[in-house]
């Protein structure tokens, strides 16, 4: 296992919704922390239908900017279910996708 791969006990400590700034916080078993955007959240949504229209077009669906997080709900120990402010809550982010994601965002 390298250093980026999540085992598959690892989640959150913590987890912060910042409504105003549009941001998941993340903090994780090892200290770290992610800030993901809700508009990446929203336009990473690996849920069934977001997947088809992905096959079909060959893009992710673009989220708009001021989209933001309407509920958050743990699925057990794998990971979050998502419900965003355009109604869109079908996708399920597990920890491993999540810590994958905030990966793609660090610069």
């Amino acid at each position: 296992m390298n250093d980026t791969t999540l085992s598959a006990h690892e989640f959150p400590q913590a987890i912060v919704d910042h409504q105003s700034s549009g941001a998941l916080e993340l903090t994780w078993q090892d200290g770290s922390t992610s800030l993901l955007p809700h508009a990446l959240l929203r336009s990473a949504c690996r849920c069934g239908g977001c997947e088809q229209q992905y096959r079909q077009s060959g893009v992710r669906a673009a989220a708009p900017p001021d989209i933001r997080l309407a509920d958050i709900q743990p699925v057990g120990d794998k990971g979050l279910n998502l419900v965003f402010s355009d109604g869109h809550g079908r996708g399920i982010y597990p920890w491993a996708y999540l810590h994958e994601l905030s990966l793609s965002t660090a610069s």
